[in-house]
């Protein structure tokens, strides 16, 4: 049995969505959404992860590069249907540029604009958080005549990260996205409750902290890290090739930033506390706290897909 001030891995995780969230355990996922009209939705699938199809994929340091994938393919399925909800209200006050849009483009050739946008967006953020730190780090380099590869690599992490901070501040400002924030509070406050070993209550809930260690923004943290160091031992002789090390390298990064999370929110004691703390001071710009409503709404994504009272039983007094 644990003891009342340790907290048990429960292997659950989620994301917010459009009004509610998405909560995971196993093979089985949930989404839950609360309409305009006060009434929550909630959708009980299946998605199998990559790494469960393919062994291989499922092997230390390559697992993580595909839990991305995963990440991304089943976080936009439930983003799409989350939105759902909300076009009739969009379509009453549609612009002529919607209309037109909607009359003349089919569904074939919208699915074809989006993974265009995705692809773009994709482009643009490796060059915002990995050529843009490069190109800055070289022109520190050729400045100041520094030839230390240590205090090069050190920079780029420190532009990356104020980039990373930069942009959430900024999108914080609207009002969807601070939404999404509580959202996100929400679900890393019923995650922490059931790992308490409370009852899944919204009085407990809202007692419980909003930062988790398993959290999305904790791995980007561990990326940006581990990158400075990853990059402190690779000295590429033209900024070309610069580039495309940061960019290649990505993947790798990745891999390790996993596995880093994954100790991280299976243990429990002070070292791992250390490792853990730049992710959740990170989370305190992601995460806002949440409502009762909203909190009943991860409420019930987390019972469709995980029994609390049963994991309570076996792992606390």
């Amino acid at each position: 049995m644990n003891k009342k001030n340790k907290k048990c891995f429960s292997g659950i995780g989620g994301q917010a969505v459009i009004e509610g969230i998405m909560m995971k355990n196993m093979d089985e996922y949930s989404v839950a959404v609360r309409k305009s009209n006060g009434e929550i939705v909630v959708k009980k699938d299946k998605y199998v992860m990559l790494a469960k199809k393919i062994k291989l994929l499922g092997l230390p340091f390559i697992r993580g590069i595909f839990a991305m994938v995963d990440s991304l393919i089943l976080g936009s399925k439930t983003l799409e249907y989350s939105a759902s909800f909300f076009d009739e209200e969009e379509q009453e006050s549609e612009s002529k540029i919607d209309k037109w849009l909607n009359e003349h483009i089919n569904e074939k050739t919208l699915g074809i604009i989006m993974s265009i946008i995705t692809v773009i967006s994709v482009a643009v953020a490796i060059i915002v958080f990995s050529v843009v730190p490069a190109a800055i780090g070289s022109l520190f380099k050729t400045v100041t005549k520094v030839d230390n590869n240590f205090w090069v690599a050190f920079l780029e992490g420190i532009v990356r990260i104020l980039i990373f901070v930069i942009y959430i501040k900024l999108i914080s400002r609207m009002d969807e996205i601070k939404r999404t924030f509580e959202y996100h509070g929400s679900e890393h406050k019923c995650i922490n409750c059931i790992e308490n070993g409370w009852d899944l209550t919204v009085e407990n809930v809202m007692k419980a902290s909003k930062e988790h260690k398993r959290c999305g923004t904790s791995f980007l943290v561990y990326v940006m890290v581990i990158s400075i160091f990853l990059f402190m031992f690779i000295n590429p002789p033209t900024l070309l090739y610069k580039f495309l090390s940061r960019i290649i390298l990505i993947p790798v990064v990745a891999g390790i930033s996993y596995e880093v999370l994954r100790i991280a929110g299976q243990f429990d004691n002070k070292f791992m506390d250390i490792i853990s703390r730049p992710g959740m001071w990170m989370q305190g710009l992601t995460t806002k706290e949440p409502d009762e409503k909203e909190v009943e709404v991860a409420i019930r994504a987390v019972e469709e897909v995980f029994d609390w009272r049963e994991f309570k039983k076996q792992h606390f007094t």
